[in-house]
């Protein structure tokens, strides 16, 4: 018997700044919105690049997510981050991710390393670029100040920026506030990334988030600064509250954002309802098929975030539709007043205020897109009444519904 060995052809990968900047105004011309993953794994690289993923970032806290513990364990001195990176992103990521660049997550305060060299030793691997992590602005408090005093600042992470920008490497930049913004603008950064926290939502996610409407204003306050500093970077959001596709758009609706970033959104969160409900299965097997489903449902509404993300999905569905917080709380079984707290609370605004908001976004969206006649739009949105869907229009959009659309009819004329 003869055997037939396939040769591989050569990996080509995405590595200079040039091609990468590229491929990524390429995607932000055609109106699409770019996503990055973290990825701690091949195998998570790999399906995200299938998913249509322009980024994959090889972060540390990626590794940690693989081994079950959440994403803060990468700020933690279990191992050496830049060396753990090293490892895992050459022999697993670069290995089977051939159509996206592959980002280093790199600590810029390590002192064991130095920079020049360490970034010509992460480019010769076949990494696209850099970005800050871990990073020391997710630090604050008394041991932010510790920190500081031992000279271990942020800081160094926008030298370190500096040095990579000046090799002409692609370089991404998480900021938390405008101050940073301004910094690793003038370093050369390629990316503004607006780091919203540690990611909610899962089983092992942070219970204390910002909210979407804080989110939102954190997100906006850094994007000004871009706006303002006539380098047109690219803007992304990552983490913190957003950690749906709803959340996502949210962000999309009410920040100038081009993109989004995630970590646990795409691998822990995916993972452990998967894994959860394949056992669940296997085990179940016998049970009635209607059974499993009323289970499943329980389960998913057993946590108060539950709830909320009942609630954005049905709004995500049946906007167009009347819809009430008292209906809602009767199909999930729980009292209006509980409900709205926990919407409140998670969302940053109230239910009514959060319908208007997305009805209005999914209005202007129309009007880009098509030439129907504004009434008929207000009936699409859920608006029977034009009077009120106007006054609605013009409260969150800041003019009237005619103005806007001889507004976009100039822009794109």
């Amino acid at each position: 018997m003869t055997v037939r060995l396939k040769i591989r052809g050569p990996i080509t990968l995405i590595t200079t700044r040039e091609q990468v900047l590229d491929r990524l105004h390429r995607g932000i011309q055609t109106q699409e919105r770019l996503i990055g993953v973290a990825a701690g794994a091949g195998i998570s690289a790999k399906y995200a690049v299938k998913g249509g993923a322009d980024l994959i970032l090889a972060l540390n806290s990626g590794r940690f997510r693989q081994m079950g513990l959440g994403s803060l364990a990468g700020f933690m001195p279990y191992a050496n981050c830049n060396e753990m990176v090293m490892d895992f992103g050459s022999r697993e990521i670069l290995s089977v991710v051939r159509d996206a660049p592959v980002v280093f997550g790199l600590c810029g305060t390590d002192p064991t390393v130095q920079l020049p060299g360490y970034l010509d030793a992460i480019r010769g691997s076949g990494f696209a670029g850099i970005i800050n992590y871990p990073t020391v602005g997710m630090i604050d408090g008394q041991f932010r100040e510790a920190l500081e005093e031992e000279g271990i600042t942020y800081l160094q992470e926008v030298e370190a920026i500096r040095i990579a920008h000046e090799r002409d490497m692609f370089t991404m930049a998480f900021v938390f506030n405008p101050e940073q913004t301004t910094w690793m603008l003038d370093a050369g950064a390629d990316i503004i990334c607006a780091h919203l926290g540690v990611t909610a939502g899962g089983l092992m996610g942070t219970s204390k988030a910002w909210s979407l409407e804080k989110g939102a204003e954190i997100a906006r306050e850094i994007f000004a600064v871009c706006d303002n500093s006539g380098k047109q970077p690219i803007k992304l959001v990552y983490g913190g509250p957003v950690h749906t596709p709803i959340d996502v758009q949210y962000m999309y609706d009410n920040t100038s954002a081009m993109g989004y970033v995630g970590g646990s959104s795409f691998e822990r969160t995916p993972t452990e309802e998967a894994i959860v409900d394949a056992t669940h299965r296997f085990k179940a097997t016998g049970h009635l098929e209607q059974d499993r489903q009323l289970m499943d449902k329980l389960t998913q509404l057993d946590e108060p975030m539950g709830y909320v993300a009942f609630v954005k999905e049905y709004v995500a569905e049946h906007y167009a539709d009347p819809i009430s917080m008292t209906e809602l709380a009767e199909r999930i079984h729980v009292s209006r007043t509980h409900l709205s707290a926990l919407f409140n609370r998670e969302v940053g605004c109230s239910f009514p205020e959060y319908i208007a908001k997305y009805r209005i976004h999914k209005a202007q969206d129309i009007m880009k897109h098509s030439k129907q006649p504004l009434g008929r739009i207000a009936e699409l949105v859920g608006y029977p009444d034009y009077v009120h869907f106007s006054k609605t229009f013009k409260k969150y959009a800041g003019m009237s519904p005619q103005a806007y659309r001889q507004h976009m009819k100039d822009k794109y004329t």
